[in-house]
């Protein structure tokens, strides 16, 4: 379905009427917070855009990063014993333009205290079916964890196949296998074998991924340890990520600077870390957060598999 532009604008505001009303409900507060800061992303696979302030320097650092996420800011609002909370806002990432990514987009992303990532994807399914329901459809839901994942539909094991079983899998695509780690073929596995299968009408979530695929997620001690992690599907697109969130600031503090190892290696430039995090991120309560991109939502609403079909101006033409 192709929607005019008059279309496109009561469409995405129908859809925010509906996510504030789900969680006023919910009595989950609204915030806002910075879209420049003096720390970014670290993660090896997000670019970041960043600019120069011109003013006086008692206002702090010059360079300034973009949001990729509202994740840090959020996390220090939930130290501060805000609760419950959420933002719906612009985010942007650095590289990411063509049929299904544009540099500029908003994401919805919410934090409930005192849950685990279990209690979140129940929160998160409902939000799709409701926003589902608003265009008059409907969706089952299959909820999987990832070892089993693998397991039903390849049968591989992909917490102890060895990697030339991984690679096997994927022989028909002629992946050159230089630079890539087990987890990267994992990754490829989804995205090449599992995900476009997916049915249009269903939505789909794993969770419980290996240990190595933490990102900022805590880790279950077991054999094997899981990252107590998930994503959403719907049809083929991912639309969420959500985790037990992390609240150890040494660990984060690793993590962050694993990422920057991982950059330097790829000869790409390290990330200021962001200090102000890990200064009140053991003060953070227990808590799951979750992300997800609006586009890829409205998307799958229209029915598009081109995400102009749902921006007002695209990167092109902003």
């Amino acid at each position: 379905m192709t929607l005019h532009l008059s279309g496109r604008l009561h469409l995405r505001a129908h859809l925010n009427a509906l996510i504030r009303a789900y969680f006023a409900e919910r009595a989950v507060l609204e915030v806002e917070t910075p879209i420049l800061s003096a720390a970014g992303n670290t993660e090896p696979n997000i670019q970041s855009f960043s600019t120069t302030f011109s003013g006086h320097v008692d206002a702090g650092s010059r360079e300034r990063w973009l949001r990729t996420s509202p994740e840090h800011p959020l996390k220090r609002l939930l130290a501060t014993g805000v609760g419950d909370c959420y933002e719906l806002g612009r985010v942007f990432r650095n590289g990411e333009a063509g049929g299904r990514h544009n540099p500029e987009f908003t994401m919805l992303e919410w934090y409930r205290v005192g849950w685990d990532h279990h209690q979140l994807m129940e929160e998160t399914i409902g939000l799709v079916e409701a926003s589902l329901a608003m265009v008059g459809r409907r969706a089952e839901v299959l909820v999987e964890g990832y070892r089993q994942l693998f397991i039903d539909e390849l049968g591989i094991d992909p917490m102890h196949a060895p990697i030339e079983e991984l690679r096997a899998t994927l022989h028909e695509y002629n992946i050159e296998p230089a630079g890539l780690t087990r987890d990267d073929w994992l990754d490829l596995i989804i995205t090449h074998k599992l995900q476009p299968a997916f049915p249009r009408d269903r939505i789909t979530v794993i969770h419980d991924y290996p240990a190595s695929q933490c990102a900022l997620a805590k880790v279950r001690p077991g054999d094997p340890p899981m990252a107590e992690r998930f994503e959403l599907y719907l049809g083929r697109y991912e639309l969420a990520n959500g985790y037990h969130e992390l609240n150890d600031a040494t660990e984060q503090r690793r993590r962050f600077e694993r990422d920057n190892d991982v950059r330097r290696g790829r000869g790409q430039h390290t990330i200021p870390i962001d200090e102000r995090l890990l200064e009140v991120l053991d003060a953070m309560p227990d808590c799951a957060g979750v992300a997800l991109g609006i586009e890829r939502l409205l998307m799958c609403l229209v029915g598009t598999d081109a995400i102009a079909d749902v921006l007002t101006f695209p990167f092109s033409s902003a």
